[in-house]
């Protein structure tokens, strides 16, 4: 009842085909360190800044030529892969996770919360994700969900991922630099696994525009592996036992007397 995942912080740019290109190198190598479970950030499929126009004229749907070289990766190496594509979605895009293994894509999530914040306005270009029933995935006796960078900062999200039964949370983002921001960022990783009792797996930009930082945090909040400000992996390996564990220790989703509902 364990698995081992690998965060790879990389650069997305603005070419489609050099992104897939280096995912599929990346997958490559956290294969090779025994990854079951491959976590890439937010925009992986398409990344400009600051946002612009291209983002439609660059976006994709689920069965575009992104997801389908994330099946062929996965398919090559045995592995999920998780990453952020910018999704088709009308007069704006979609702020779109995938997870897709061998046999095609496992669940989706769409971010709900925009970065609208710290003198940004992501909502220009993204249409906010409805607020569906959470889609997990189930990998080696964990079930993983699934939210996006700014999302982080509300905690009811992290919440209804656990109501719907998840050890893992996934956190694909383009943290953007700036005053605090890596506090905030490492903070909130550690608070989300700790009120949780959840494994927080964080893949992020590196810098100079994201703060990069990925990590991997336990269920009481201790940081199990991670990276730096650079391009780079890290693994590490998660167990539903030390889930349980932690659990009995600290029951403090069975003994919380608040319910979250959407507005």
């Amino acid at each position: 009842m364990s698995s081992t995942v690998a965060i790879c912080q990389f650069r997305p740019t603005a070419s489609r085909p050099d992104n897939r290109a280096r995912i599929a190198e990346f997958t490559a190598d956290a294969a090779a360190r025994g990854a079951r479970l491959v976590v890439f950030p937010e925009y992986s499929s398409y990344f400009v800044d600051p946002m612009d126009a291209s983002l439609a004229e660059n976006a994709e749907t689920l069965d575009g030529q992104f997801v389908q070289a994330l099946q062929d990766a996965a398919s090559a190496h045995d592995v999920t892969i998780i990453a952020g594509l910018v999704e088709t979605a009308g007069e704006r895009v979609r702020n779109t996770l995938a997870a897709v293994d061998a046999t095609g894509l496992r669940a989706v999530y769409r971010k709900q919360h925009l970065y609208d914040a710290f003198g940004q306005t992501e909502s220009d270009w993204i249409e906010a994700g409805a607020l569906d029933e959470p889609q997990t995935v189930d990998i080696d006796g964990l079930r993983v969900a699934m939210m996006t960078c700014y999302d982080l900062r509300f905690p009811e999200v992290a919440r209804t991922l656990v109501d719907a039964g998840a050890d893992v949370i996934v956190v694909p983002a383009e943290w953007v630099r700036g005053p605090l921001k890596e506090h905030h960022w490492t903070t909130l990783l550690a608070a989300r696994a700790i009120e949780n009792t959840v494994y927080v797996v964080a893949a992020d930009h590196p810098t100079p525009i994201g703060v990069g930082h990925s990590q991997i945090i336990d269920p009481q909040g201790v940081v199990i592996a991670g990276v730096g400000t650079g391009e780079d992996i890290a693994v590490a390996e998660l167990s539903a036992d030390a889930v349980a564990r932690v659990r009995e220790v600290n029951p403090v989703l069975r003994l919380r007397r608040y319910a979250v509902a959407p507005r």
